[in-house]
Order: structure tokens, then C-alpha cells, then sequence
């Protein structure tokens, strides 16, 4: 028995049980667009229920063209889908997982000219702007979702899930937000319902009793003119009535100036929600966002708050979570860190998604690792997140690993990255790869700083050299004064003062800006309530407002700072295409004065001269931060004319410096180690 008994327990449905309360949530891969990539999505799915995860819900598949999220999107709508679909549902059955095909219309949020919608209003992150559906169109609509939901069934899925939030079409349709017809499929919430309802009980009278209809409903659209509450209500009672068998959470829409699901969400921020509207209906449940441990998913389920937990970027992270967690190996499971980095950005990117703490992910056919037949002996130099995961692929695999770091810790610049507001959940990294130094017996030497003549006397095969970065010096007058300080220097508590100039504005001056703004006494993480304070969004499960948002509260910044950079582009253009919005909002909304174009002139006592646009200034402040860029370590490095006993290799910043990549990192570590 486990301390897990609740989040591990089944769920009778009926005519079908799903083995546990988990559920893999829906996430577009990359692979579902294309027949030639099913294998890979089946590999992909199959490790996942072979992790124990008791039902998968795919990613989007549209019901017609019109709902393609790009073009020539995935697709079910002939019998030749069916046969490219059996080759997931069999992997997944083989495995005891029950698996829901997803039917996505992505309405006015498609990148393809079909688009459509309830009304022809263009939508912010899509530049094509959608046609209205006519009466007849709509009716179309309805029959293609419900052949969709047919043809699933033929190709062997337990059942579908409806995608009714995000803000993809049925969500368009169901709020003020974009509805603004006056026909039968507009006005209040009766008529801007309809299509939803008519779309379940179409697709209920198809496909018989025995089949799993899920709908993911928005229960926060976090937008103007989003649903109340109340509404909110009536739809899932309505979808009930409809036949529904699963009621799925859906938080926020693509849109939504609220960050729903990156790493400085406090976890599980909307499950008080998902609690109100589950009392108010028969069917399971299901809790969504920002779930990422066992500890957390038990007590949702344990209080009553949900009858299932979803999680999709999680099981990018760790295909086992669930074997994991009913072992009591919990603290071996890689935590998904919300950075959105490898996941999302791709995926909004066009590319094939993954993930930062885990490259195999969505890769599994080609990042393989085989227990060695020859075991090596390898060094290798540096504990950060690429060394790591160089150490503990290559040990997994047999070989005989030694990781020297020259510091008292492990972790390289995962230490400083955890004590950025927003960034705890990075401690969790860290904490992933100590066990899997100690499960892989990895010697590994704190505190050494080896030489080559070392590496080279103590007769290793391989040696990886994964030094990493420091900081790049500022060259110009001044910059040796007490007040001029390292990125690494403020992160590790050196003393700041109240104004502060940072110099350089990627996403490591974005992340000491935001370390800056908040009083060394500030509780992390942020509690629920400050952050919903924050950002604007009502406290109460029963908000009467609409799309559940308030009037936002920001507390005074603790410091006044100037961000700065020398290029003439926005500041922050660099970011991740999903978050560097959050990071962006933050600093606007805490008044950090944003520069850019500067050039850097002296340091004085009085503070930092600078010229913009042909003019001189000084910015009198107490510190200068130097944020402005990294210079690659790497001096154990041979040149290509040295000869060498052992074999060298580099990886991560060691190898290349420019901004701190950690996908890169654990990335090139896993590869190379692979082939070790």
C-alpha cells in the first residue's frame, strides 16, 4: 500500500473502468498532423500507458478542414484515418491504458484560411480573420463531429474528448467573448449553447451508451465578456442531460492575459473551481492545471475535489509517473517545471514538441538508450544540468561514470535559477537528477577542480566536458567598482540597493529584474491569493463576474530598476513565445523602466552614464547588475593538434555560451550519452 491509495484508485464508469484517477490530458505533439509520423506517436502514447496512466486523451484531431488548426492538420473524417489511428489505440491497449481521441475545431484560433466562427471576429493570435458559420453550416458542423466521434470508435478508442474551452470554436460559440449572433445559435446562454449540446447528443446517438464522451468545458474563461459562473453551471448540466460521461476542466483561453499554466502559477490554482461546478453535477470530474505531484493530485481527489486529475506536460516529463507514485518512488520522478520551453513553444513554433527535463520525449523511437555490452569508464567535468544528464544516461546505460564539480553543489545554474520568483519549481530538477547520481551509482567529487593531467593519469575512455559558463565582465570604465555586480553574485544574496540599472535584457536580466522587484522576505512560492490578486482574477469558486476576472492589485515594486540593452529591439523579443509574455507583463505592471538602443559610457559613484539616441545621460543608481551574456568554460578542452589518452567531448554552455539554454544542455547530454 502507498500514501497514494485515493489517486490510485478505479474508476467505474459503468461499461468500462479506467484503472486509475489519472488522466494523460490532451497536448498537441506534432506528430498527429502527418499518417508517416503515427508510429512515432504510437511509441510515444504506448510508454505512457506502460507508465501506468489510466486513460490518454490525445491531441487535437479536427472533425473537418474548416477546424484545422494549420493546414492539412490532423484529421478524422475518412475510413483511411481509422487505419493510421488503430496502430495508437492498439499501443495503448497492449498496455491496459484506455485512450480518447480529442475532436478539436480550432474555429477563429486556426492558422489556415477556412477558419470560421460564430461571428467573423478576427482573433489576436491568428492573422486570418474567420468567416460566420451559417445555419446550414452549423448543422454540417454537428454531423461532421459526430461522424468524427464514429470513425474514433472504428479505429478502437474507448471514446472522444470534445474540446470545448481554450477558446477554440465550441468555447467561441458558448461566450459573449465572440458570440454575438442573434439567431438560434447566439444571444443568452440557451442559444449560445446549443451547438455544444446538439453536438454531444449527436454524437451519443451514434456511437451508442458504451462509449466515452468526455467534454472539456471552460469553467474560467479569464476574458471579457467570458461566462459567469452561473452560466458556466447551466452548460454542464445541460451537457449531462446531453450524455456526457466525463467532465473535463478547461481554465482560461489561448488569449487570456492571465497566465494559466507556467511555472509561477501556484499548483493546482484553479481547482476550487473545478470543486464548485462538481457539485453541482452527477458525472466524474476531472481537475486540470498546474497539477504536477502526487502529493498534490492525492489531496484533490482525497478532499472530493475532482474524481480524476489531468495532467499533460507532466507526462512529457515522466512517462512512469504513475508506476512511480505507486511504488513509493516519488522522488525519482522528473518533475515537469511549467517552462513551457520545448513543449508549447514548439508546438506554437510548428515544431515537434518535447520536453526541457526529458528529450526522449516524443522522440522515442530515436533517443534510445541500450544497456551497454562494453562498459567504459567516464569522467565527467561539471555537475550542472548538462553533466547530469550526461552522468546518469551513461550509467543507466552500465558504464562507469565519476562526475567531478568544482562547487559544494550540484546543479550549475539550476542553483540560481530557483530562487527567481516564479522559478521554484525548478529545486525539483535538481532534486530528479541527485537520486538518479545515486540510483546509477555515479561517483561524483564536490568540490574538485581536476586538471587534464589528472583526467589524463586516472585513465578514463571518455571524458565529457560540461564546465558550463560564467558571467561576461562589463569593459567599460568603472566596471570594477563595488557597485557593479554579477547576475550570479545578486542570485547567490550579495546586497542590492533600492535603484538598480540591469544591463542586458534576455531572459536572464527579465529574471533578475523580477528576483529584484520582491522584498527578500517574500513567502515563496507566491500564495494563491497574492497571485490572484496579482493578476486580476476573482477569488471566489462562485464568481458572479464575468469570465471570472477582477480588478488587479499590484503591489509597489521593492526596488526602482532600470532594464536596459543595447539593441534597438522591444525588450524581452527573445522569450519564449508561450511565457516571455508573463516575464514582459510583470515588469511593465511593477514599472521597471524598459530601455533599449543604450549605450553603456562609464560607471561613476553617482551611477551609470549611458548614451540613447545620441544623447548622454546618467542613471543614478546604487548597483549596476551585469546581465550581458555568458563566456563559455572550457580550457580542459583539447585543441584538435593534442594528443590525448582518453576521448573528449563537449556539451552545453561549455560547448556553446550565448543566452543559458537548458533544453540544449540536457538535450546534447542525453544524446551523447546514448552513444557512449
Amino acid at each position: 500500500m502507498t500514501s497514494y491509495s485515493n489517486v490510485l484508485k478505479p474508476l467505474h464508469l459503468g461499461f468500462t473502468t479506467i484503472r486509475n484517477r489519472v488522466v494523460m490530458g490532451s497536448m498537441h505533439s506534432g506528430l498527429e498532423d502527418r499518417f508517416y509520423h503515427y508510429p512515432k506517436l504510437a511509441a510515444y502514447l504506448a510508454e505512457r500507458a506502460k507508465g501506468g496512466v489510466g486513460l490518454i486523451i490525445t491531441g487535437g484531431i479536427s472533425p473537418n478542414r474548416q477546424g484545422w488548426l494549420l493546414p492539412m492538420g490532423g484529421t478524422m473524417n475518412s475510413w483511411g484515418d481509422v487505419l493510421n489511428h488503430r496502430l495508437v489505440t492498439h499501443a495503448v491497449h497492449k498496455h491496459g491504458g484506455k485512450i480518447l481521441m480529442q475532436i478539436l475545431h480550432s474555429g477563429r484560433y486556426g492558422y489556415q484560411p477556412f477558419a470560421v466562427s460564430a461571428s467573423p471576429i478576427k482573433s489576436p493570435i491568428s492573422p486570418f480573420k474567420p468567416r460566420a458559420l451559417s445555419d446550414k453550416q452549423i448543422l454540417a458542423t454537428i454531423d461532421d463531429y459526430a461522424r468524427a466521434a464514429y470513425l474514433a470508435k472504428k479505429a478502437g478508442y474507448d471514446g472522444v474528448e470534445i474540446m470545448g474551452s481554450e477558446g477554440y470554436l465550441l468555447n467561441q460559440f458558448l461566450s459573449r467573448h465572440v458570440n454575438q449572433r442573434e439567431d438560434r445559435w447566439g444571444g443568452d446562454i440557451q442559444g449560445r449553447m446549443r451547438l455544444a449540446v446538439e453536438i454531444v447528443k449527436a454524437i451519443r446517438a451514434k456511437v451508442g451508451e458504451k462509449f466515452i464522451i468526455c467534454f472539456r468545458l471552460s469553467m474560467l474563461d479569464l476574458v471579457h465578456d467570458g461566462n459567469t459562473m452561473d452560466e458556466v453551471l447551466i452548460v454542464a448540466q445541460a451537457l449531462e442531460k446531453a450524455g456526457i460521461t466525463l467532465l473535463n476542466t478547461g481554465i482560461g483561453w489561448h488569449e487570456a492575459r492571465v497566465p494559466t499554466i507556467v511555472t509561477s502559477v501556484p499548483r493546482a490554482a484553479f481547482v476550487d473551481v473545478t470543486a464548485y461546478v462538481k457539485q453541482h453535477v452527477k458525472i466524474p470530474v476531472i481537475a486540470s492545471n498546474r497539477i504536477n505531484m502526487p502529493d498534490t493530485a492525492e489531496e484533490i481527489i482525497a478532499s472530493g475535489k475532482a474524481d480524476m486529475v489531468q495532467m499533460a506536460r507532466p507526462f512529457l516529463a515522466d512517462p512512469y509517473w504513475v508506476n512511480k507514485t505507486a511504488t513509493g518512488r516519488v522522488n525519482e520522478i522528473n518533475t515537469c517545471i511549467a517552462c513551457n520551453q520545448a513543449c508549447l513553444d514548439h508546438t506554437f513554433k510548428n515544431q515537434r514538441a518535447s520536453c526541457l527535463v526529458n528529450p526522449r520525449a516524443c522522440h522515442e523511437t530515436e533517443l534510445v538508450y541500450v544497456k551497454t555490452k562494453k562498459p567504459k569508464r567516464i569522467a565527467v567535468v561539471g555537475g550542472g544540468v548538462a553533466g547530469m544528464s550526461a552522468a546518469t544516461i551513461a550509467a543507466s546505460r552500465g558504464h562507469h561514470v565519476t562526475l567531478f564539480e568544482a562547487s559544494h553543489e550540484v546543479g550549475g545554474q539550476f542553483n540560481l535559477a530557483k530562487v527567481v520568483p516564479g522559478k521554484e519549481e525548478f529545486h525539483e530538477t535538481i532534486r530528479y537528477f541527485k537520486v538518479q547520481l545515486e540510483k546509477n551509482a555515479v561517483e561524483v567529487r564536490l568540490n574538485t577542480r581536476i586538471n587534464r593531467e589528472q583526467i589524463e593519469r586516472e585513465g578514463f575512455d571518455d571524458v565529457v566536458i560540461a564546465t558550463g559558463v560564467v558571467p561576461r565582465p562589463l569593459k567599460i570604465d568603472g566596471a570594477d567598482l563595488p557597485q557593479v555586480l554579477s547576475y550570479a553574485e545578486v542570485l547567490r544574496g550579495a546586497e542590492v540597493g533600492h535603484r538598480v540599472a540591469v544591463i542586458g535584457a534576455g531572459g536572464i536580466g527579465f529574471d533578475v529584474s523580477e528576483f529584484l522587484l520582491k522584498p527578500p522576505s517574500q513567502p515563496q512560492p507566491q500564495p494563491l491569493a497574492d497571485w490572484q490578486r496579482e493578476w486580476g482574477v476573482d477569488p471566489h469558486a462562485n464568481y458572479i463576474s464575468e469570465g471570472g476576472l477582477a480588478p488587479a492589485e499590484v503591489d509597489l515594486p521593492y526596488r526602482q530598476i532600470f532594464l536596459l540593452q543595447r539593441k534597438t529591439t522591444p525588450l524581452g523579443i527573445g522569450l519564449g513565445k508561450t511565457s516571455g509574455w508573463v516575464h514582459r507583463a510583470q515588469l511593465k505592471k511593477h514599472h521597471v523602466r524598459m530601455m533599449r538602443g543604450v549605450q553603456y559610457k562609464s560607471i561613476t559613484q553617482e551611477g551609470l552614464w549611458v548614451e540613447v539616441d545620441g544623447i548622454e545621460q546618467l542613471l543614478r543608481v546604487d548597483t549596476i547588475v551585469v546581465c550581458a551574456g555568458q563566456e563559455s568554460v572550457k580550457e580542459l578542452m583539447p585543441q584538435d593538434t593534442e594528443h590525448t589518452l582518453a576521448k573528449y567531448h563537449i556539451i552545453g554552455g561549455a560547448k556553446l555560451a550565448g543566452e543559458l539554454d537548458a533544453k540544449r544542455a540536457i538535450r546534447e547530454g542525453a544524446e551523447l550519452a546514448a552513444k557512449l
